[in-house]
C-alpha cells in the first residue's frame, strides 16, 4: 500500500523525473510514493536520480509501454 500515488503518463523528459522530486520534497520520510509514466526515459531517469539520493527504489516494473516505480521517501 502505498501513501502516494504520481500518475505522470503522457509527460516527456525530464518532467517525469522532476515531478517525482518534486513529490518526494513534500513527503515525509518512509512514506512511499508510487510513480506512473509512459516516456522510456524514465526507466533509466528515475533509478539513477534513486541511486545518488536518500530514496529506495522498493520496485520497478514495465507492462505495455507504462513504467511503474515504488520508491520510499528518504530523510
Amino acid at each position: 500500500m502505498v501513501d502516494r500515488t504520481l500518475d505522470a503518463s503522457g509527460l516527456l523528459c525530464p518532467m517525469p523525473l522532476l515531478k517525482t522530486k518534486l513529490e518526494l520534497n513534500s513527503m515525509t520520510p518512509g512514506e512511499e510514493l508510487e510513480v506512473i509514466a509512459t516516456d522510456s526515459g524514465s526507466a533509466r531517469d528515475i533509478p539513477a536520480f534513486i541511486k545518488l539520493s536518500s530514496h529506495q527504489l522498493v520496485s520497478s516494473a514495465e507492462t505495455d509501454g507504462q513504467y511503474r516505480f515504488v520508491i520510499k521517501c528518504g530523510a
